[in-house]
């Protein structure tokens, strides 16, 4: 599906241009999400899943669940699922924390990092911005910040 005029694509007129905007963000945002699960669903990964991996390999050493769950770009309320299957894949690993045994650290293990490597050239996510300007893309990052 090619995006183009928002109002034309869903054949609606707005009362004013806040509402106009915020559907068009929420829009957006399943046209994103949509685009993210076909694309990842090859790797055999959800976009969560992905972030998951991207938070680990940032990271460079094992860490706690709740660091997880706090630089997660979209909030995982079921990241103990996705965490399993990332283990069960060999994505990832669970390390036991010195002196607190409900304390789990959580790291990427070789095969997560060749994954992330194998996505990278081929993601086209990066391509949703593409028609915009290097300063286009700071206004919108700007606007979201400033609408949050």
């Amino acid at each position: 599906m090619v995006m183009g005029n928002f109002a034309k694509d869903i054949n609606s007129k707005f009362e004013n241009n806040r509402i106009k905007a915020m559907l068009n963000i929420l829009y957006t945002a399943n046209y994103i999400s949509s685009f993210q699960n076909e694309f990842f669903k090859q790797f055999g990964l959800s976009p969560q899943q992905y972030n998951i991996l991207r938070i680990l390999r940032g990271a460079k050493k094992p860490i706690k669940v709740q660091t997880i769950k706090d630089r997660m770009v979209e909030r995982a309320p079921n990241l103990t699922r996705l965490t399993d299957k990332l283990c069960d894949k060999n994505l990832i690993v669970r390390i036991p924390f010195p002196g607190d045994r409900r304390v789990v650290l959580i790291e990427i293990t070789k095969s997560g990092l060749e994954l992330l490597d194998k996505i990278k050239p081929t993601n086209p996510t990066h391509k949703l911005l593409e028609n915009l300007t290097e300063e286009e893309a700071g206004q919108l990052s700007d606007l979201l910040d400033k609408m949050r």
